[in-house]
């Protein structure tokens, strides 16, 4: 045939297949192949074969009718014989390379197990390696000195990996590896760098999924690294010639956990480059097996072809008609697979390459990558394929390389939504519909890794989503305005692509739930699931340390199995039969509706929580290790049976806000929520060339629709994840029941148990605490980061309209131009973040599962006994899970209803628990106080803390005993937002603050006075601390010529900390008085020794100057500078409200006395006049009222007229019986020593030892315990 000829729908010059709609439908037998040329001459069925073939025009001699199939035997016979001898004259030169046979075959290239240093196991063969030891490095068992050779590198963990080439000169030792000695190179991506001796900045940060290609160019004495196939640059030249048998090896080294898996060319590359050669040769078979698969799929063209209804070659000419194809497809295809399988057994290994390369394109080409797919042309390929001896083996490999596919298929913009592992699961998922072929991959030994590698997706790292995204806008920027309507597109195609992966996932996990494993005993539906979900769970414990074990699970696994099971919980199982197989303690027949959002009675197995499963044995309780929980409070045998409750129960009646009533909760509150995003088409299983079919599974129940119509919200809630555009044909399903057969070596670990709803909730939630969790951290970090780079853009934009200085506008162009950037990053790392975390369905399931969980919570916690052995993840679920979702962007529903509807208990939880004792875990306990911190900041969350009854009932007790040394700093917080705008200088309006809960912290105060009397005492100390290492920081940033940021940031924090516990103490000094000026004057005299030591501190010389000249700014908010005005105006609050407070009768403590009675009455007199001529105007937002500084004047006066007639005293007393000098207190050496401790009867003023007592329990002088203390007037405390 001419090779330069028209090609006309696929088909190479000279071919096309026609079928004329009226010929069809007078008679099938009426379709007729086919060829067309230019001439528009006959053609034959000749023709048909040389395209199939690709043989040249009329080298097939007139063919005997009827058709035999012998002839295409002796075609391929013919054919194949001339490939090899046209193949063994292409064969490369390996000259250069030597191959160390190292127990594996003399031409087979793997790691030199002598080489490790440290400890290196292969966890998978071929290669898949990881390090078990802090830092481990290995050799390959090949070298090369000439030519130009690479291998391949997949990432299974992106941490520290020195990947390249090394000579047998360089050490490996616990410290050094690939790169660290010369003639030693690497690349390692976590730290951007490349090695030799020395580390320089090189390519691009990796990710977990990538595929780094380490190239040798000895030609050209060269060494460069891809990433993807996209090359990073030349890493290193002038590399060293070496002579021959002593060149260059593979070598990495790896830190402790690390995993990839390397290909030295046991299988095709990912990425080949162009004139780099393997380390390891392919099988010779490789050319030829491809060859024969391209004519396979010649042969599919042509059949599909035929089945299409109308092609262009109708509009070209009268065309002879011939017979039909079909009558040619099965003896053609048949010879061809029959060749196929002779092909690849020739060889050691072929099988294996042949299938991770041509096959597995080949059934991807025949299947279609993108929808709609070609079912039935995969279906024939299969049928065919099954009927030969050694498919089994080859399918085995088809599933391994789909699973290894997933890990490092990358999501490409232009092939949206069917990009990344999309094509790759689709593929897997339709396969595995057959029995079995799903049986052949139950049975595997690597099943739960292949498993996991499915539900892999590839990672990002910056300059992927620059090309995810190339337009990049955000609200107020100065960007083109069409990038608005650029990323908007862009990240509502990407979501589209992540709902497509998603949907595949759901599918796969489908088909393993549905299985039902051929042994005996027989197995319940969910067996196999199940067990792969307690596997992975028992793999990944200790996941969420900071340094995670080695063999952990990637986090795109977790987040992956943690969707999946979401939306079964959230939106339920569209598949019929699965509906039944689930159980559910609360489930009711015919109940569709999925289970975080059924109505009315609730149930839990809390006999989960007594398990001792290998998977939960590590995991720490509530009240402390398991083990130990077991041994102190051992569970009753009828607290393991199922625990029932109503829906809603633990709110107030007048609040309360459950599916059941006429307000729903905001997971299902919108009457538009769209539900047929889940999938339409039923997952079953097909029987080896089964070609009956069944009626439809039902879809899932309309009771969902039912039960959360009603509600008053209207936020759009239609972002559902999507079904595939073509939905795949239905199989009957014959039982694998029917065919039981012994498996025991897997039989064993099966779990038994039936599917239940509430342990998938379990096992859901402790994947959102070690997978989840730090994505959504990670997400608000960058929200975070965001938001702070744009003010300072935004001020640096200011700042180069105002400026003139060239040299200063040159600085902040350049200042700009970085702040710029790093906009531009967080942009788009938070888009994927709202893209794969934040669509609206996992939206809606979070926050079910928010109400769910904390409902469960608040029951068991009246049950001691049981609520001491909830694990931790639980909490830790439950509040992050909850700030996900009031953080997330865009919002959920209004912050308005978030806790109004449907959370309110959640308010209840948090108040109640932050100080529970039961909860042995301080940090636990820190963060349910911290939650309520973080709340309290916004107006319609301290609403809803407002109308909450246990709040009001609990909150201010619980805050005060709170305050100790380690809850004191939030603690604070909650406290200044309660009475913000109440102090001098403070702004009365738009301040947020709460009239309600200052009068119950008042009541409190005054009704417990131990509790107020522990609570000041310890808020004097923290402040006293506060200030001294305020102090200390201002003096240290002072020596240094270069202050350090961290420094800086650090003198802000422990200022803005005393400011905030200043004002605390002057809300105590307004509301609650009669705590300094009634009963013993030692509060008072504490206020007033700690007022003067501030004011000493903020007057000083050295503290004055540096506020002065080196002026502080917040980060992130830098409109408002660090200055004295904000510790100064609580001291002014305090004294003012003393005076006020001292007009009142009943109060006998003098305030002026106890400031005139100070140490140090000069430095007392200034800070005063400090505080009458500072500029408040200039310093605070509030107006502070000028008869308030008028009173503070008036103070001033009479506390120096005080202060005189004290010193003249003095002076008329000093010469004055010296003798009495021995009944003084030896520790304030102002007062008589009336006190004495019992046992060691050494003595003090009374005024000193209850001071002294408050904090310490020990004599002053001896350090022995203090029993009683004893007055002289015979008094025992």
């Amino acid at each position: 045939m001419s090779e330069d000829g028209q090609r006309i729908g696929g088909l190479t010059s000279g071919l096309a297949l026609i079928l004329t709609s009226e010929d069809q439908r007078e008679s099938p037998q009426k379709s007729h192949l086919i060829s067309f040329f230019d001439d528009f001459g006959y053609q034959s069925v000749e023709r048909t074969l040389e395209h199939i073939f690709q043989l040249p025009y009329k080298s097939v001699r007139p063919l005997p009718t009827p058709f035999e199939a012998s002839l295409i035997h002796s075609i391929l016979k013919n054919d194949i014989c001339k490939f090899r001898d046209n193949q063994d004259a292409a064969l490369p030169n390996r000259d250069g390379i030597c191959i160390t046979d190292s127990g594996c075959g003399p031409h087979n290239v793997t790691i030199d197990d002598t080489s490790i240093c440290g400890d290196i196991r292969i966890i998978k063969q071929p290669l898949i390696i990881e390090s078990q030891a802090m830092f481990s490095s290995v050799r390959a068992n090949a070298c090369v000195w000439k030519g130009k050779w690479m291998y391949e590198v997949i990432l299974e963990t992106s941490g520290i990996q020195q990947l390249g080439w090394a000579t047998l000169s360089c050490p490996f030792t616990e410290h050094k590896g690939v790169g660290d000695a010369e003639d030693s190179y690497a690349f390692d991506g976590r730290r951007v760098s490349k090695w030799n001796k020395e580390a320089e900045r090189y390519g691009q940060s990796w990710v977990v999924g990538d595929v780094i290609g380490c190239c040798i160019d000895l030609d050209r004495n060269e060494i460069s690294f891809y990433r993807n196939g996209l090359s990073l640059g030349v890493a290193f030249d002038n590399v060293r010639k070496m002579a021959p048998g002593l060149g260059y090896y593979p070598a990495i080294s790896l830190s402790q956990g690390e995993r990839c898996n390397l290909n030295f060319g046991a299988h095709p590359f990912n990425y080949p480059i162009q004139g780099f050669y393997p380390l390891q040769s392919p099988p010779t078979v490789n050319s030829l097996a491809t060859h024969l698969l391209q004519c396979f799929f010649r042969l599919l063209e042509l059949q599909r072809m035929e089945k299409a209804d109308s092609t262009s070659v109708e509009k070209l000419g009268r065309l002879k008609r011939f017979a039909p194809i079909k009558e040619l497809f099965q003896p053609i295809a048949h010879a061809i697979c029959e060749e196929f399988f002779c092909v690849v057994d020739m060889e050691l290994g072929g099988i294996e390459y042949v299938c991770w390369g041509p096959l597995v394109s080949f059934l991807m080409d025949a299947f279609r990558k993108q929808s709609p797919h070609d079912f039935e042309s995969l279906d024939g390929v299969i049928d065919l394929f099954l009927e030969f001896q050694g498919s089994r083996m080859m399918f085995q490999h088809v599933i391994s390389s789909l699973s290894c596919s997933c890990k490092i298929a990358t999501l490409v913009l232009t092939e949206c939504p069917y990009s990344g592992s999309y094509s790759y699961l689709a593929l897997v998922c339709h396969i595995l519909r057959r029995e079995e072929l799903m049986v052949l991959w139950w049975e595997s030994s690597d099943f739960d890794f292949l498993f996991e590698g499915f539900l892999s997706r590839k990672g990002l790292n910056k300059q992927d989503l620059q090309c995810l995204m190339p337009s990049v806008w955000w609200p107020g920027s100065c960007e083109d305005v069409s990038y608005e309507s650029c990323m908007m597109l862009t990240t509502a195609t990407l979501s589209g692509a992540v709902s497509k992966i998603e949907e595949m996932h759901r599918k796969l996990c489908c088909l393993v739930i549905e299985f039902v494993p051929p042994i005996t005993p027989p197995q319940l539906p969910g067996s196999v699931f199940m067990t792969f979900l307690q596997n992975l769970l028992l793999k990944n414990r200790g996941a969420d340390r900071n340094l995670p074990p080695p063999g952990v699970s990637s986090n795109s696994v977790i987040v992956s199995l943690y969707t999946v099971i979401l939306h079964f919980l959230s939106e339920g199982f569209a598949e019929g039969d699965i509906c039944r197989w689930i159980k559910g303690t609360g489930t009711k027949a015919g109940d569709d509706v999925g289970f975080l959002h059924r109505a009315g009675q609730r149930s839990f197995p809390v006999g989960l929580f007594l398990k001792n499963d290998p998977h939960r044995t590590d995991i720490s309780r509530l009240g402390g290790s398991f083990n130990h929980i077991l041994n102190s409070h051992p569970a009753n045998d009828g607290e393991t049976e199922v625990f029932q409750w109503e829906e809603g129960c633990m709110d107030d009646e007048e609040t309360k806000v459950t599916h059941s009533t006429r307000q729903k909760p905001c997971c299902c509150s919108s009457s538009d929520i769209d539900f047929t995003g889940i999938t339409k088409d039923p997952i079953q299983l097909r029987s080896k060339g089964s070609r009956a079919y069944c009626s439809p599974l039902p879809d899932r129940s309309t009771h969902v629709a039912a039960e959360c119509s009603t509600g008053s919200l209207n936020d759009d809630m239609v972002d559902k994840a999507s079904s595939s555009d073509q939905s795949e044909p239905e199989f009957s399903y014959r039982p694998l029941q029917h065919h039981l057969r012994n498996v025991p070596k897997r039989a064993s670990h099966l779990y038994s148990a039936t599917l239940r709803e509430e342990e998938l909730l379990d096992a859901m939630l402790l994947l959102y605490h070690i997978g989840l969790a730090p994505n959504f951290k990670q997400a608000s970090y960058y929200m975070s980061h965001q938001s702070q780079s744009i003010s300072l853009l935004e001020e640096t934009d200011k700042q180069i309209k105002e400026k003139a200085c060239n040299e200063q506008l040159k600085r902040l162009k350049e200042s700009r131009n970085g702040y710029r950037e790093e906009v531009i990053d967080c942009v788009r790392h938070c888009a994927w973040y709202r893209i794969s975390l934040s669509s609206q369905w996992k939206q809606r399931g979070m926050y079910a599962t928010c109400r769910w969980i904390v409902e469960l919570l608040l029951v068991l916690s009246k049950m001691d006994s049981l609520f001491i052995y909830i694990p931790e993840f639980y909490l830790e679920a439950l509040v992050d899970c909850f700030h996900a979702l009031r953080r997330s962007d865009p919002p959920f529903v209004p912050s308005t209803v978030f806790l109004k509807h449907g959370l309110a208990s959640f308010v209840t939880f948090i108040v109640t628990h932050f100080n529970d004792s039961r909860i042995s875990s301080a940090d636990l306990r820190d963060l349910l106080l911290h939650s309520i911190s973080v709340l309290l900041q916004y107006k319609d969350y301290l609403i809803a803390f407002e109308s909450n009854a246990a709040s009001v009932q609990t909150l201010p007790r619980a805050l005060l005993s709170a305050f100790d040394n380690r809850s004191w700093i939030p603690v604070t917080n909650i406290l200044l937002r309660l009475f913000k705008g109440s102090g001098f200088g403070s702004s009365k309006h738009g301040e947020l603050s709460s009239t309600l809960f200052q009068g119950l912290l008042r009541d409190t105060c005054i009704h417990d006075e131990a509790l107020f009397s522990a609570f000041l005492n310890r808020l004097f100390n923290t402040l006293s601390w506060t200030m001294t290492e305020f102090s200390v920081s201002v003096r240290e940033m002072q020596e240094k010529y270069q202050v350090l940021e961290l420094q800086q940031r650090k003198c802000i924090v422990i200022f803005d900390l005393s400011c905030n516990l200043a004002r605390v103490l002057e809300f105590c000094t307004h509301e609650i008085p009669q705590a300094f000026l009634a009963g013993s004057d030692m509060n008072l005299r504490r206020l007033t020794e700690l007022v003067v030591f501030i004011l000493n501190h903020e007057t000083s010389a050295a503290d004055a100057e540096f506020f002065d000249i080196r002026p502080l700014r917040r980060l992130g908010q830098s409109q408002e500078k660090i200055n004295r005005g904000m510790i100064l105006a609580p001291l002014v609050g305090i004294i003012l409200n003393l005076l006020d407070a001292s007009l009142d009768p009943e109060f006998q403590n003098d305030l002026l006395a106890v400031f005139a009675s100070m140490d140090c009455p000069v430095t007392v007199q200034c800070g005063i006049q400090y505080l009458l001529e500072y500029n408040w105007a200039g310093s605070l937002r509030g107006n502070p009222s000028s008869t308030r500084l008028r009173q503070l004047e008036q103070f001033s006066g009479l506390l120096r007229s005080r202060t005189e007639s004290r010193e003249a005293e003095k002076l008329i007393s000093s010469g004055e019986a010296e003798d009495d000098d021995d009944d003084q207190c030896c520790i304030c050496y102002t007062s008589v020593a009336d006190a004495w401790f019992e046992p060691c009867s050494h003595t003090s003023c009374y005024g000193c030892i209850t001071r002294h007592l408050l904090n310490c329990q020990r004599c002053f002088f001896c350090n022995a315990v203090v029993l009683e203390v004893h007055r002289n007037d015979e008094k025992t405390l």
